[in-house]
């Protein structure tokens, strides 16, 4: 079941027991250009909170660029895949709901990672993330677009949100977009998907 906050049992039962075969998938298909682009904006050293972790990948990626990174997953099989992929990281185990630090990052990661949380929780997760956030913090989102809450035949839950209502609930949360990106491509699952990530920051840009 998917609660009101979006710890849904089913889609952490199955990252759970395909951990190995999703980390393999992950790690052939790094987000590289994303990454640079999230990157060069954050100071030397940065604290940087990566919602979502998964297996690890983005996680390792950061952490190689000499950012002291933190993973938060809900699942504990992706979470043993992401400790073994970014030793130097650290990690914990807990829901989107339980991020609930005052300005303790420079940048959070947030890679198609939220579009598990219902629809109706994720306005109330832009603000938790932009509370962590220090000013000028910079936040990466991706998400799928499209309407409403559905399984895939995985049984994994995800949500699904037009552009223009992720723009609202980003201002809303007093995140400011700096630049996005759409397109096309398929979920893990194969199927056909419209994706949007954007680069949002809490108040002024840095530099």
């Amino acid at each position: 079941m998917t609660d009101e906050v979006g710890a849904d049992a089913g889609t952490i039962a199955w990252y759970d027991s395909h951990s190995a075969d999703y980390a393999a998938l992950r790690a052939a298909d790094l987000p590289t250009r994303h990454l640079a682009a999230f990157a060069e904006h954050l100071p030397p050293g940065a604290d940087v909170l990566d919602l979502g972790c998964g297996s690890g990948a983005c996680t390792a990626a950061l952490t190689a660029r000499g950012f002291a990174v933190t993973g938060l997953d809900a699942s504990a099989g992706l979470l043993a895949e992401a400790r073994a992929a970014a030793p130097d990281a650290t990690f914990r185990q807990a829901s989107f709901a339980e991020l609930d630090e005052t300005e303790a990052y420079d940048g959070i990661w947030a890679n198609f990672s939220l579009l598990h949380a219902p629809r109706s929780a994720l306005p109330g997760h832009l603000m938790a993330i932009a509370k962590a956030l220090r000013p000028r913090g910079l936040l990466h989102l991706g998400m799928m677009t499209g309407e409403g809450d559905r399984r895939d035949r995985l049984g994994r839950h995800y949500s699904y949100h037009a552009p223009v209502e992720l723009r609202q609930m980003l201002a809303a949360a007093g995140l400011r977009e700096r630049s996005s990106h759409e397109g096309q491509g398929h979920s893990t699952a194969g199927d056909a998907i419209g994706w949007i990530v954007f680069l949002a920051d809490k108040g002024e840009p840095h530099g």
